[in-house]
C-alpha cells in the first residue's frame, strides 16, 4: 500500500472504575477529539477511544494505546473466536462491552483486510509524550464530560475577559452535547418556549444542543447572545451546518468573542464554559451532568436534561 500512514495514538481514563470516565484520541501535529460519559469503566473508555478514531479518520491507520485489552484483542484475533461462539467468550460467558466491540470490529476489519489498520501497545505513564497527551486529554474530558473537537496542539489558553452585555438576571445559558437525540432536541424547543417575553437565551451555536437552543429562540423572537470562544469556531463544519450557524448569529441580538485560540479548542472551551458562569442566573444543560453539577455550585438554577 503506498498510501501514507497516519499515527494516532488512543487512551482512555475513569474517576473511579466504575465512574464518570473519558476518551481521547490525537494524532502527533494534528487534530485530536475528546469526549465524556457519566458512568463507565475504563475499559470501556479505552475501546470508545480507538473506536472515535476509526470513525473520524479516514485512510491508513497505526493506533498506538496504552490499553492490552484492545491491542491483544487485534493481534491475537480474540474477536475470531467471540464471533465463532455468537458473542461468548472462552468460558462460554457473554462478552463484556459487546456494544462497543462490535460497532469496533464493523470498521476496524474490513481496514485490516486491506492492510490500512495496525496495532501497537505503548507502556502507559512512561513518557511517551503522545500517549500521555491522550491521557491528558482524556481526564480533560471527565472533568468538563463534554465532546471536544480541535485540530492542531493543545496549550493552556485562557478566553479573554468581556462584559456581559444583557440583563444577566432574565437570561438562560445552554450548552451540552453536540450529539443529541430527537427527543433531546424536542425537550430544548420545549424548554426554550417556556421563557418569558425578556429572557435573554445565551449560546454558543455549538452544534446539537446549543444551535437548536438558538433556532428556537429565534423562532420565538427571543433575544439571542451568541458566546464564541474564538474566531469563527464554524469553520470546518459541514455545508449544512455552517449555514445554520452563520443564519443564526446574523440573527443574534448581542455576538461575544472570548478571543481563545483556535489551535487550542479544548482549552478554549472549558474556558468559554467558566465565563459563562457569569452570563446569566439559570442554565440548561444537556448530557452534561457534570457541567451540571459546576454551574449548581456556582449558584445558578440548572434545567438538566440527561
Amino acid at each position: 500500500m503506498n498510501a501514507r500512514w497516519t499515527d494516532v495514538y488512543t487512551d482512555g481514563a475513569c474517576s473511579g472504575n466504575p465512574g464518570p470516565g473519558g476518551w481521547a484520541w490525537v494524532v502527533p501535529d494534528g487534530p485530536h477529539r475528546a469526549g465524556a460519559e457519566g458512568h463507565t469503566t475504563n475499559q470501556r473508555m479505552e475501546i470508545r477511544a480507538v473506536l472515535e478514531a476509526l470513525t473520524d479518520l479516514d485512510g491508513p491507520l497505526h493506533v498506538h494505546s496504552d490499553s492490552t485489552y484492545v491491542v491483544n484483542c487485534f493481534k491475537d484475533r480474540w474477536y475470531e473466536g467471540w464471533l465463532g461462539r455468537d458473542w461468548r467468550n472462552s468460558q462460554r460467558k457473554p462478552v463484556a462491552n459487546r456494544d462497543l466491540w462490535e460497532p469496533l470490529l464493523d470498521v476496524a476489519l474490513p481496514r485490516m483486510e486491506d492492510g490500512a489498520l495496525r496495532f501497537s501497545w505503548v507502556k502507559g505513564h512512561s513518557g511517551d509524550p503522545m500517549n500521555d497527551l491522550a491521557d491528558r486529554l482524556a481526564v480533560a474530558a471527565i472533568e468538563e464530560l463534554r465532546d471536544l473537537e480541535g485540530a492542531g496542539r493543545v496549550d493552556n489558553t485562557e478566553a479573554g475577559e468581556c462584559d456581559i452585555p444583557w440583563p444577566v438576571g432574565p437570561a438562560l445559558v445552554v450548552v451540552g452535547s453536540p450529539r443529541i437525540t430527537t427527543e433531546q432536541a424536542e425537550q430544548i424547543r420545549t424548554v426554550i418556549r417556556s421563557l418569558d417575553r425578556d429572557a435573554t437565551v445565551v449560546s454558543g451555536l455549538r452544534r446539537g444542543a446549543e444551535l437548536v437552543a438558538a433556532e428556537e429562540a429565534i423562532d420565538r423572537r427571543l433575544p439571542l447572545a451568541a458566546v464564541l470562544p474564538f474566531d469563527d469556531p464554524a469553520r470546518n463544519w459541514p455545508e449544512e451546518l455552517r449555514a445554520r450557524f452563520d443564519a443564526a448569529l446574523a440573527r443574534a441580538a448581542h455576538e461575544v468573542e472570548l478571543g481563545g485560540d483556535v489551535a487550542s479548542p479544548a482549552e478554549s472551551m472549558r474556558a468559554r464554559n467558566r465565563w459563562l458562569e457569569r452570563a446569566a442566573l439559570g442554565a440548561l444543560v444537556v448530557g452534561d451532568p457534570v457541567l451540571a453539577e459546576r454551574y449548581r455550585a456556582a449558584g445558578l438554577t440548572v434545567i438538566e436534561i440527561a
